[in-house]
């Protein structure tokens, strides 16, 4: 597998290896002492699965209390897949990447605890898997505005489908210091 740096401290794209022939593929999407060697530590506690339809945009959540990091991949479909740094310490604070994730690409990515993540499914629908270093707490769940014209976060459509709740989250600039990762 090859494992690359990114624009945002911590976070990692993984390229793993495809192992392709008359019958199919064939690739690890996991295997603990080789993302050990390769700098991810953490323990993944909980494994959770998604699946949305084309123009659906999920997030950007994170977890304040408990903050989780997050190996995540699509196992079908496309999706665009957004992290913003909101670690109030971090040198790219207020910063975002876009890396498109699929299922011809198998390409994963890693992120740190303290970040805030969301995707958009760009196919007819996408099954999102996400590895997590810890639980999810509903009361700990927190957001930031994903169409915040601040962050000049790019959307590839007008037809968003969008929960209540992710609607109603506040641009980071409007949330307080003390709700944000250290």
């Amino acid at each position: 597998m090859k494992v690359l740096s990114t624009d945002i401290d911590g976070v990692l794209l993984i390229k793993p290896d495809i192992f392709e022939d008359s019958r199919g593929i064939f690739l690890e999407t996991y295997s603990e002492s080789k993302y050990r060697a390769q700098g991810i530590r953490e323990v993944f506690v909980q494994d959770n699965y998604s699946h949305s339809i084309k123009n659906t945009l999920r997030g950007l959540h994170y977890q304040l209390k408990h903050p989780q990091g997050k190996l995540v991949r699509v196992t079908k479909g496309a999706v665009l897949d957004y992290v913003l740094d909101i670690r109030k310490d971090s040198k790219t604070f207020g910063e975002h990447i876009m890396i498109d994730l699929d299922d011809e690409n198998f390409h994963q990515l890693y992120m740190p605890p303290g970040v805030a993540h969301g995707f958009f499914v760009k196919s007819q629908y996408a099954d999102f898997e996400y590895k997590c270093t810890d639980y999810y707490f509903p009361e700990d769940q927190h957001g930031i505005q994903f169409l915040d014209p601040e962050l000049k976060i790019e959307i590839p459509s007008e037809s968003l489908i969008m929960s209540s709740q992710d609607k109603s989250f506040l641009p980071l600039s409007k949330i307080e210091i003390n709700c944000l990762p250290s």
